[in-house]
């Protein structure tokens, strides 16, 4: 027992320690948030907008890339709403067919169709006098769009296969990756129901585009992991920052947490160094850092330009790695006896690291 408590207190003790050292929006926000990390001025303009609207019933529409947290910010506005104390209830709109999608959204009454053999209540009437959030409106077919429509005109809507009208005490929050203006004009995505659905609209940037926030993120989701594998990753170096930085992050926050995960996991102690990082975000980063150079008018030397270039990659390689030649080494893909003489050659040293 006193083994176990221990063991406790020291998942804890791991945990604030990362936690206490990165700084966050404030514990006032902290609450009203939840996990929605980021100190950027275009999540402060978020966390600003989400303070405003939360009280009113306006509908809103959340766009932003997979992976930028559209669902959390939904639920903030959920939690921050009057709605707060009654059900959140969420649905993909993309992820389920269409033939099955009405039933879940409007339930469905008792021989509805083959295999309804009980009466369902749907998403729309579990969410009475709370809030919905439809994710992924932009792959709703038209027909059923027509019926989401209803519901924000009429506040009503019937089950499938039923005759008895119910009212819809709720509040709609849906979100998309698509460009709905677009599929506006190509006729795929009905006109009346962006119109409806765009009174409040809320952009999510791409974690490319917030990237002072991802220090903040790294230290959150290091604390998360730690505590959920009983691991002590105690950090990231700043030459492993830099690389994590210039990564584009296609897959965003999710992406980050899903890699961040598999580095505590792996590595299990101590601080991320860049060898650490996947190797597709150290080739980005190699690329990104290579020496260039411009051909004059006089022409260049070819040797001398090769000689210099393969200096610079060698100093880059040994300040990435603080000198540790095996390391080095391989991020060059040389053996280190290969990697040593070109040292020589090239009469590096410590002294020559670059701020």
């Amino acid at each position: 027992m006193l083994n176990a408590a221990i063991s406790e207190r020291t998942k804890e003790d791991r945990g604030l320690r990362l936690v206490n050292d990165v700084p966050t929006h404030g514990s006032k926000s902290r609450e009203k948030f939840g996990d929605i990390i980021g100190d950027s001025a275009k999540m402060q303009e978020i966390f600003t907008l989400v303070e405003k609207v939360a009280d009113s019933d306006s509908t809103i529409i959340i766009h932003g890339e997979s992976g930028t947290g559209k669902g959390l910010i939904a639920r903030a506005i959920h939690k921050n709403s009057d709605r707060k104390d009654k059900p959140f209830i969420t649905i993909n709109c993309g992820a389920i067919p269409e033939n099955l999608l009405e039933s879940e959204l409007f339930g469905h009454v008792k021989g509805a169709f083959t295999g309804a053999t009980t009466s369902k209540p749907g998403k729309f009437e579990l969410a009475n006098r709370g809030s919905i959030f439809l994710d992924e409106i932009g792959d709703m077919s038209t027909n059923l769009q027509v019926k989401i429509l209803r519901v924000l005109e009429e506040r009503e809507f019937e089950q499938v296969g039923g005759s008895k009208t119910i009212k819809a005490d709720v509040r709609i929050i849906a979100a998309t990756h698509r460009d709905l203006e677009k599929l506006v004009r190509e006729g795929s995505f009905r006109e009346d129901l962006f119109y409806r659905l765009n009174v409040i609209p809320i952009e999510i940037p791409p974690l490319r585009e917030r990237k002072p926030d991802i220090p903040l993120l790294i230290s959150h989701f290091l604390m998360e992991f730690n505590l959920k594998n009983g691991k002590d990753v105690q950090g990231v170096t700043n030459d492993a920052m830099v690389i994590i930085k210039e990564h584009p992050w296609p897959g965003n926050v999710r992406e980050l947490k899903n890699m961040i995960e598999r580095l505590v996991v792996l590595k299990g102690e101590g601080e991320i160094n860049p060898l650490d990082v996947p190797e597709k975000l150290r080739r980005n980063d190699d690329h990104s850092e290579l020496p260039t150079m411009e051909i004059s008018e006089d022409g260049i030397n070819l040797n001398t330009a090769v000689t210099e270039f393969e200096r610079a990659l060698i100093l880059e390689s040994l300040q990435k790695t603080n000198w540790v030649k095996n390391q080095a080494a391989k991020l060059l893909q040389l053996n280190r006896t290969t990697l040593v003489e070109k040292i020589k050659r090239h009469q590096l040293h410590p002294s020559h690291v670059q701020d």
